[in-house]
């Protein structure tokens, strides 16, 4: 009887979270386009490089533009530390056994920093394919990150999320050969999940597809810029 009651109850709970997170998001983005802050939530699993990947990111376009991070994680606050070697405004959000990061983790995070002065923000996720799925964070650009190392059907797994994102990124590719990756079933895998989304590969070492990913981004703020505008 306990179980028949627990669960109605349980999916409550949950849809109330979800719609207030939902509720704040749509503040936030409303907040982030009156400023004029383009904003990018990267997302992936542990170990997919997206600190490393986001310091190149910080240090190529801070040369630019005004940029600044959020960084998730469930304890330290050791990427914090290393994402600020770039020089730009970062600042860590610990989330002790949450497993992503949600709005109002996002909005209270800001409350001392003027977005006026703010080009682009660069959201770090908690690393983990599942949870983020389910939380907008008032982002213009949500991009899913997958390393070589991970194998070719991670997209297969983890589709909820995939089929969220606005943008896929393969990361490490210098060492695609050294592991064998395949990318003909990494990409069918990608297609059949969400087919037609848009993909990079890239690499921190040696530089292949940052530039480019750099003007794609330069390129979406110019058109976010034109219809904040307008």
């Amino acid at each position: 009887m306990k179980e028949i009651m627990l669960n109605p109850r349980v999916v409550e709970i949950r849809q109330n979270v979800l719609k207030k997170n939902d509720i704040l998001a749509r503040e936030l983005r409303k907040h982030f386009q009156e400023a004029g802050v383009y904003v990018v939530n990267l997302v992936s699993s542990p170990g997919a490089g997206k600190t490393t990947l986001l310091t190149e990111m910080l240090t190529r376009l801070g040369k630019r533009h005004n940029v600044a991070a959020l960084v998730g994680d469930l304890a330290t606050e050791n990427d914090a530390k290393r994402l600020s070697q770039s020089g730009a405004k970062v600042r860590q959000i610990t989330t002790g056994t949450v497993c992503h990061l949600e709005a109002d983790m996002i909005k209270r995070s800001l409350e001392a920093w003027d977005l006026e002065n703010i080009d682009f923000l660069f959201i770090e996720n908690v690393g983990n394919l599942v949870c983020p799925a389910s939380y907008d964070l008032g982002e213009n650009l949500r991009v899913i990150l997958f390393s070589v190392t991970e194998g070719e059907d991670k997209p297969m797994k983890y589709p909820t999320l995939v089929n969220s994102a606005d943008m896929a990124v393969i990361t490490k590719i210098d060492l695609a050969e050294a592991v064998g990756f395949q990318r003909d079933l990494f990409y069918e895998a990608l297609n059949e999940v969400r087919p037609g989304i848009p993909f990079l590969e890239v690499s921190v070492r040696t530089g292949e597809g940052i530039n480019e990913w750099i003007s794609r981004l330069e390129a979406d703020k110019e058109a976010f810029d034109k219809a904040v505008s307008s």
